[in-house]
Parts: structure tokens; sequence; C-alpha cells
């Protein structure tokens, strides 16, 4: 049968679906073998976020190419869906195919290996007008390569069309998945042995608003959450899994019924990813998030009324077109106020076909630079201050694997909050959920846990 390597770019949605991909490839025979292998068939899937996800992408076709000038190179996803054109023109690629289409990635490939005069997209089956599709683009799966946390994709697309952003139109409009195949496929994790599950999607906060029929949300109105808190108490529900975490959220959902509805749920993590983007009111709207920071804080607020210490993990973006200095000490100020567990610092990355991209006053790469280092500096502070506010508490462990860290083997987990703890001991307990507490840093980024003494016994 046919080698087939395969290789990932951008978020935890793509993951999800090169999983999924993977899964089907296998079932169907296909040999799956380390991407810097000589294979027969090579599968990108691509980003395309920014310019340069776009740039990794190309290189990584490119590079597929020159592994095994005879494979037959794939490229599938968002930088597709958005440069077809280009990806026509580009001589690494034998096959595109767009998203939606993903599910289909088996027939699709077979199809194009039969067909005696190639064609890269199958006469336009291949990549579809993404932005004239209601379909959810339905996919199962029942493994990962994580053998204890699996992330579960129930939406696609988004109706934001935030100023810097390409992604509505790599993902077309919002689409929900039925809640009936979200709780059937949690059922069969469950049976294979996952005890998390993560909730994601492109735009998570707009689950089932195509349900109701609902387009757009009023500049500073809630969304509705009834649709993913009814979800979310369902799989709360299901034998076997032991925790649920969410993927990012939009501020505008974490409402105070939306609080107090997951804040009783006894497996729901209390790790929350809310994206900011900016501190300063003037550069939101510039964005065009719609929402102020006065609506994110209390937001936050909620979450700490109803949870004790939640983790709250952000993203924030510094050099966006036009940002003083003023506006970025505004952020800095709104960020030490808020307090977090952790922050994604980017640097704006100007994204071809986006509203940004032709704004004026593009912030240089060396103040984008400087402001990134005073975040980077300032979100070291905070993760470790959160970290240490968790020291000698009961806590709860999930374990994931095995390391070796200076001659002495540990075991690897997290806790609800996703702080990652080590454990001194030989025994492998991948999968087992261990009650105890963290005593102090093995580094940085690594916490020390030792379980009760009761389960010493």
């Amino acid at each position: 049968m046919k080698k087939v390597a395969l290789h990932n770019l951008g978020c935890k949605v793509n993951g999800y679906e090169m999983d999924v991909m993977q899964q089907n490839l296998e079932e169907k025979g296909y040999i799956v073998v380390p991407f810097d292998e000589k294979a027969d068939i090579y599968i990108i899937n691509t980003c395309t976020v920014t310019n340069i996800a776009d740039r990794k992408s190309r290189q990584m076709l490119h590079r597929a190419k020159k592994l095994n000038p005879d494979a037959v190179v794939v490229a599938v996803g968002c930088y597709v869906q958005t440069g077809k054109e280009e990806a026509l023109l580009d001589q690494s690629i034998d096959l595109a195919v767009g998203n939606n289409r993903k599910k289909d990635l088996v027939p699709l490939l077979e199809e194009f290996l039969n067909e005696k005069e190639k064609d890269k997209t199958l006469q336009g089956k291949s990549v579809i007008d993404i932005n004239r599709t209601d379909e959810y683009e339905d996919m199962q799966l029942f493994r990962t390569a994580e053998h204890t946390r699996a992330f579960l994709k129930i939406q696609d697309g988004c109706n934001q069309f935030c100023s810097y952003c390409i992604i509505p139109y790599a993902r077309g409009r919002v689409r929900s998945r039925k809640e009936e195949e979200v709780l059937a496929e949690v059922k069969n994790l469950a049976a294979n042995g996952y005890k998390e599950v993560v909730l994601t999607g492109i735009h998570l906060s707009s689950y089932g608003l195509d349900f109701d029929n609902v387009k757009n949300i009023p500049e500073g109105q809630a969304f509705p959450h009834e649709r993913l808190l009814a979800l979310i108490q369902k799989i709360q529900e299901v034998e076997g899994i032991e925790r649920i975490r969410l993927g990012s959220l939009e501020p505008r959902i974490v409402t105070e019924e939306f609080v107090k509805g997951i804040s009783s749920l006894s497996k729901f993590c209390p790790h929350f990813h809310l994206s900011l983007q900016s501190g300063s009111d003037s550069v939101l709207k510039r964005m065009n998030r719609k929402y102020t920071t006065e609506e994110y804080y209390r937001g936050v607020s909620l979450l700490r009324k109803y949870f004790d210490n939640p983790a709250i993990t952000t993203d924030v973006i510094v050099g966006f077109p036009g940002e003083t200095q003023g506006e970025f000490e505004e952020t800095v100020s709104f960020l030490e106020k808020t307090g977090f567990y952790e922050m994604h610092v980017f640097k704006y990355s100007r994204r071809k076909g986006t509203l940004a991209d032709a704004m004026e006053d593009q912030v240089s790469e060396d103040i984008k630079t400087k402001r990134s280092n005073v975040l980077l500096s300032l979100n070291e502070k905070m993760s470790q201050d959160y970290r240490r506010a968790h020291l000698h508490k009961p806590t709860s462990i999930l374990f994931e694997e095995e390391k070796t860290i200076g001659n002495k083997k540990y075991q690897i987990g997290h806790s609800m909050e996703y702080i990652k703890v080590a454990m001194e001991n030989a025994d492998n307990l991948s999968g087992e959920i261990v009650t105890g507490q963290i005593d102090d840093f093995l580094n940085p980024e690594i916490m020390l846990f030792h379980k009760n003494a009761e389960a010493e016994k």
C-alpha cells in the first residue's frame, strides 16, 4: 500500500481535522510515515491566518516535493481556500483540497490517482465556494495522537470580520455541528479511554447561532449562550468523561447565566481562554472587535465570582496599525489590572485581503519588537504569580506522559486549571487522575506534584 506523510499547520481545529484525515487514510490501508521520510503522498494541512502562515505553508509544500519529486503533494485547507489561483500555479502542488472537503480527502485522492489527465481541483470538485455553503462538514474522530485528551470540533466559520483577519473568507460563515453528533463522538472517545474533551471551533461562542438563524450580534450585545451551555451540560452526563474544557471564547458570551450554569458542573475545568487583542478601546474599535475593555473586565469579574481563582488566558496583538505609545500603555495598564495566567503575545502581521493591511500608520518592526518584549516580561511574572498561588492547595492531575528530567523519571500532567506538573514516579500513570498538591517549581514551566498520602497506601 502507498506510504503517506502528513504535516499540520495552524490552529486546534486544523489539528482535529488532520487527526480525522489520518484516521480515514489508515482505515483505507495507507501506511502513515514521518514527514521527513520518503513517501508516495505528502499531505500538508495549511494555514493562512497571516502572510507568514502563507509562507510557511508554501515552504512545507516545496519541502515535500524536494523529499520525493515523484510523490503526489496535496495542499489542504485555508491556504488553498483563500489563495486558490496562487495554489493552482504552484508547481509543487499536485492536488488542492479546500475547506469543507477534508472529510472527502480519501475519495478525492483516489480519484486523482486514477485520473489520466491530472487536474489540481478535479474539475472544481475539491475546492468549493466556502462563502456559499451552510453545510457543517461532518467528521468523526475515534482516536488522536494524545491518549488522554481529545480535541473535539463542534463549530466552523466566523461572522465577526475583525479588520486584521482573513479567516471568515477561508472558513466561511458560522456552521454548527448537531448536538446528537457531538454527543455520539464524545461517547466513542470515552469508550476508547479518553478522560478529557476540549470543545473547539473557529468561533466557539457562535455555536448554534445558525440553528437559530442568527447571523450577526449587534455591538455591545451578549452572545446567546443557551445552545453551548446545553451541550456542555449533556457532555457532563457522559460516563467515562472526567473533564470538559473549552477552546477560545468571545468575551460577550460570558454572561451571569452562562457562568453560573457551567460553574455548577463538576467536570468543567476552570480554564478560560478569553481573547482580548488590545487593552485600548480605540485600538479595539479599529480592530472591529465589537466590545470594550469595560465589557471584557466585567466578564473576567464574573468568572472570578463563580470560580475560585480560575485560569484566564488571552491573546494580545502589539503594533496594530496606528497603535500609539499611549494606546500601548493603556494596554499594559489593563493587562496589569486584569491579571492573567498566560498571555499569547503576537506582533501584528499584515495579511493581504484584510482592511488592516490597507490602514495608514503601519507600526515599524522595531517598535513591535520592543512592545512585544514588554508584554512577554509581564506575562512571565503573571504566570509565575498565578502558579505560585496554587502551591500547597489540593488539586487533581490528569497524567498524560512519562519524561526523564535530570536522570529522574517523572509522570507529566495538567491540573484542571491547566497547570503543568511533574511527579517523580517510575510507574506509567498515563490516563489516570490523581489527587494531591503542588509543592514547588521543578523549573519555570513545570511544577512539582505529590499525591495524597492515602493514595500512596
